[in-house]
């Protein structure tokens, strides 16, 4: 790959400082069993085909990797990432929040998997001290409308910005803002595809609740978008589109989905693309100096010791450094800290496993221009070059 590229060394000690640092995730799924063995686990009924009680994940997990401490504490999920946190001191936390947080037992029928959290348990995501969950994904109306409703007054409550849903499309299009001090803002919009398993009756309207759902990928759709953005942007914001699109497994990212994010940077004015859905990591890019996650894998879940699809390695993830010019909003580095979930936590990876992703994304990078670098610690570090024709 000629004229790799990382734009870290361009800025002086002085112009570092200025960097906004991110930190980004893929799906982080606390419901079920996970939820189980906090401090306030909900009934465990469940209405699935194949599980009708949450603790049975518990069991499963346990023959897996061994026992799990009950009741765990409410920082015990993040394991190994609260000390990444402490070392990296990111600006802003961003998650994707694959849970409904409440105590509805109104399940939304016909669909076979349903996440929930008790709203007791909510110190688990202050704890981590996220900031922002974006919530248009196929899982935030799993227990109903009053779910969702409880959803957004719980995060409230616990000053976490929640994104991408509300009680009618207005509300459901309005963006997180968050200011960093002396540095600029974060502005975090929040959609989802229907190609992700997002019923297109969960979509959001003038007079309904839901989620920012975005029926296609299109020039309408993204006029859409530009118009939204373009009424609160200001000069040194850093804008995010979360977006939950695309199946669970596999590794292809769509001609459409490559153009459509193009888009988004080149007509919209987004300054980051946080794609997640696949259960694993797919290809990075940066395109107009602008990065592109497509998909950003599994963070947080209750699989462990449930079969298929091992060789995605779906245990993998990521945890994703992003640093930000807050003037031109151009990607400045990448930093990544592979991660795997064991005993309903976040674990640092092992050598083998971190070199294991860093191959699968320097290969599923070519095309996209980009490859992996491993250094110290195991973490990676983006390279990027001009990406391959479409």
């Amino acid at each position: 790959m000629k004229n790799i590229e990382s734009q870290d060394t361009n800025h002086s000690a002085r112009g570092a400082a200025n960097l906004i640092t991110l930190f980004l995730c893929g799906d982080v799924m606390i419901g079920r069993g996970i939820d189980q063995v906090m401090p306030h686990p909900s009934d465990p009924i469940l209405y699935e085909p194949y599980m009708r009680d949450a603790r049975g994940y518990v069991e499963i997990a346990e023959e897996a990797n061994g026992p799990i401490p009950q009741p765990i504490s409410f920082s015990y999920i993040w394991g190994d990432a609260l000390a990444e946190w402490e070392r990296t001191k990111p600006d802003v936390k961003i998650i994707n929040l694959e849970t409904t947080i409440t105590k509805s037992g109104d399940y939304w029928q016909g669909k076979d998997i349903h996440y929930r959290m008790n709203p007791g348990n909510i110190p688990c995501l202050t704890a981590a001290g996220i900031d922002c969950c974006a919530l248009a994904n196929n899982h935030i109306l799993d227990w109903g409308y009053h779910g969702l409703t409880e959803t957004l007054r719980t995060l409230k409550k616990a000053k976490v910005h929640g994104v991408g849903v509300g009680k009618n499309l207005k509300e459901a299009q309005s963006p997180a803002v968050m200011k960093v001090r002396s540095k600029g803002r974060v502005v975090v919009f929040s959609f989802g595809s229907p190609d992700s398993g997002i019923p297109l009756s969960w979509a959001a309207s003038e007079d309904k609740p839901g989620l920012w759902l975005l029926r296609e990928l299109s020039k309408e759709t993204i006029l859409d978008i530009q118009e939204n953005i373009q009424q609160v942007k200001q000069p040194k914001d850093i804008t995010i589109a979360s977006i939950h699109w695309g199946g669970n497994w596999g590794y292809e990212i769509s001609r459409e989905q490559r153009e459509f994010a193009h888009r988004l940077i080149d007509e919209a004015g987004v300054d980051i693309i946080h794609g997640h859905s696949s259960h694993h990591v797919k290809g990075i890019e940066v395109y107009q100096d602008k990065l592109i996650i497509y998909g950003c894998g599994n963070f947080l879940d209750d699989y462990e010791g449930i079969g298929g699809h091992e060789h995605f390695r779906s245990d993998l993830g990521l945890m994703f450094f992003p640093r930000l010019d807050p003037l031109t909003g151009k990607l400045v580095s990448l930093s990544m800290i592979p991660t795997q979930i064991k005993n309903f936590r976040v674990n640092l990876a092992s050598e083998a496993d971190a070199r294991w992703l860093s191959e699968v994304l320097t290969r599923e990078g070519q095309k996209l221009g980009t490859e992996i670098e491993v250094g110290r610690d195991n973490t990676l570090s983006l390279r990027w070059s001009k990406p391959s024709r479409l």
